[in-house]
């Protein structure tokens, strides 16, 4: 059965995943939402960058597009710098009887112990009212550090760590809200952006660790510990989203730790740099400028690194095309899922059935 899909926005993340809508042999996009009023009335396969079009108009009506009752919502708006608006807006999508996947608010990746427990029940209930699911993902809160290092356990006969890492280079990464404001790069050393204010790195990433904890069955100690490294750049540096000045910050390392009994058990760990050059000392990918890495300590010791690079781009347009293509390629899976809060530990296996080239259903 074809299921009737919305994409909710075109930005860095929704281009790519109108493209995986569309080559995707189950999913047929018939409506596409919009906030910017210069690409109402557009063509979804020109907003994409395609090169062709697919016969659906973008429109900025919200109205008009619930009304089509889509089987499913691709949503991949920007939420970093509006996560309760954005909570309501899910929320009133699955309350309509739509099943919803999206990149955010991350924190709903999986929101047990991170968010209050009255709110994750309205989204709930919203849900079952109208019968519907919805599941956040992506790759980092997402894949990266759900699925793939869960999956890693399954091999393990005595775990001591699980610890995923984000390692790269964001210096091709296009999105100025996030780099300056969220993260504080080119800002003052002295200043506290907002992602380090004590705290948002546990909403943020605390999910992930949450998840995997859940997923071990185990009881972390509260709260989550944060631990923090930034470094000032040592020259000035250009990134396509921000300018960094010398002195300013340039590169941040930061762990969100879930402990049981004051030892580290789970560690979400990123290392960010904004030039490849900076902070020889920490861990590098052993090919291109990002992976994420996951490391299993116990018996036996694991690690596995996983890389990604677009096929017209660097690994920073690969990390839009993954992020889309685990919610587009999920769509069927949620659809089929029992109404709720969906993560990922209650999917199936999801796969890229279709997608093989030159296979009759990817043609």
């Amino acid at each position: 059965m074809t299921l009737r899909v919305v994409e909710w926005s075109t930005g860095t993340v929704g281009r790519h995943a109108i493209a995986g809508i569309d080559a995707h042999p189950d999913l047929e996009l018939v409506g596409v939402w919009v906030s910017d009023p210069a690409k109402v009335g557009r063509d979804a396969g020109e907003l994409a960058g395609l090169g062709r079009d697919l016969g659906v108009l973008a429109t900025d009506d919200r109205d008009a597009l619930l009304a089509l009752r889509p089987d499913a919502i691709v949503h991949t708006a920007m939420t970093d710098d509006r996560v309760v608006e954005a909570i309501a807006d899910l929320t009133a999508f699955v309350r309509a009887g739509i099943d919803v996947v999206s990149s955010g608010p991350v924190v709903l990746q999986f929101p047990h112990g991170v968010l209050p427990g009255g709110m994750v029940d309205d989204i709930v209930a919203a849900a079952k009212q109208g019968g519907a699911s919805l599941h956040v993902n992506g790759i980092d809160p997402g894949f990266a550090n759900d699925v793939l290092p869960l999956a890693k356990t399954s091999l393990s006969r005595r775990i001591d760590e699980v610890r995923c890492q984000e390692i790269a280079d964001y210096s091709t990464y296009y999105q100025p809200v996030v780099m300056a404001d969220l993260f504080g790069f080119g800002g003052p050393m002295d200043s506290v952006p907002m992602l380090l204010t004590p705290g948002v790195l546990s909403l943020a990433w605390g999910s992930v660790v949450r998840q995997i904890a859940a997923g071990l069955s185990i009881t972390l100690d509260e709260p989550l510990v944060e631990r923090v490294e930034r470094v000032a750049a040592d020259r000035d540096y250009s990134t396509v989203s921000v300018e960094i000045a010398a002195g300013t910050m340039a590169a941040l390392r930061f762990e969100v730790v879930g402990q049981v009994d004051g030892v580290d058990r789970v560690v979400l760990e990123h290392y960010t740099r904004t030039h490849p050059d900076q902070c020889p000392a920490w861990p590098r990918p052993a090919e291109g400028d990002g992976c994420y890495r996951i490391q299993i300590s116990g018996e036996p010791q694991m690690q596995v690194e996983f890389g990604h690079h677009g096929e017209h781009g660097d690994h920073n347009v690969s990390g839009m095309i993954v992020t889309a293509m685990r919610l587009v390629n999920s769509v069927p899976a949620v659809v089929a899922a029992p109404p709720g809060l969906v993560t990922a530990l209650d999917l199936p296996l999801v796969t890229g059935r279709g997608l093989v080239a030159g296979s009759a259903a990817a043609e």
